[in-house]
């Protein structure tokens, strides 16, 4: 994202880099360990190659990820988080927290 596209909200900021459902996804997965593209595609339920693909390359070009191609045959490509996309984890974490609370309460609802 360049200067001139970059929000002025620092909240509407992140949502740019993070904001959709695949990139929060694939950065939840990416917090675990490196992972394939396959990987990500089967772990990644709906999700189609291509929309996949995009998502990792607007990921890679905003320093959010890195890609690593080892020269195997066949080749062999890997995708981790940047040091700028380690610093995301406490967002993640957050929202991992939340979602167990409310995914509590709203069970605890039905209970009742």
């Amino acid at each position: 994202m360049t200067k001139e596209e970059m929000p002025v909200c620092p909240v509407a900021t992140t949502v740019r880099l993070i904001g959709n459902k695949w990139k929060l996804l694939i950065i939840r997965n990416l917090r675990m360990r490196p992972w394939r593209f396959n990987e990500l595609k089967n772990d990644l339920e709906g999700i189609s190659q291509k929309v996949l693909t995009d998502n990792l390359r607007a990921m890679e070009d905003d320093g959010i990820i890195t890609r690593t191609v080892y020269p195997e045959v066949p080749p062999h490509v890997e995708y981790a988080l940047s040091g700028l996309g380690e610093t995301m984890r406490p967002i993640l974490d957050s929202m991992e927290t939340w979602g167990k609370s409310y995914q509590k309460m709203v069970l605890s609802e039905h209970d009742t």
